[in-house]
């Protein structure tokens, strides 16, 4: 399994993005779905995740309201429209796949997925 994440840039806040991630791979509708991110210095965290149907969908506190997990399986790509981006979410955004159905959140620190992308870089200036 292979991910490319794309859509990152410098943005102003309150603007939005759209991140996409490729999955290069079989059964894309078998492996649930994540984004995470890092900013420098700081430890990696979870953003949002999405399960293998997309019925069930997982956000952190600090992006719920503003960010949308969505997946189409159609097209073996996993999206993360971001809106209201504030200078906080700069950061490295990764994706990263998962063979099990998830129910629950993922570990903040993304133990436990399977496979992860290289990321894309969004940065947001106040």
């Amino acid at each position: 399994v292979q991910l490319q994440a794309s859509g990152g840039g410098l943005v102003q806040a309150g603007d939005s993005l759209r991140l996409s991630c490729a999955f290069n791979g079989r059964t894309f509708g078998s492996y649930s779905m994540g984004w995470f991110r890092q900013a420098p210095g700081k430890e990696r965290e979870f953003v949002a995740a999405i399960n293998w149907s997309g019925v069930r969908l997982f956000y952190a506190d600090s992006v719920k309201g503003r960010f949308t997990i969505s997946r189409d399986n159609a097209r073996n790509t996993v999206y993360l429209q971001m809106n209201s981006l504030k200078p906080e979410d700069t950061a490295r955004y990764v994706c990263a796949a998962d063979h099990v159905d998830l129910a629950t959140m993922p570990r903040n620190d993304g133990y436990g997925m399977d496979y992860w992308g290289k990321g894309t870089q969004v940065t947001v200036s106040s």
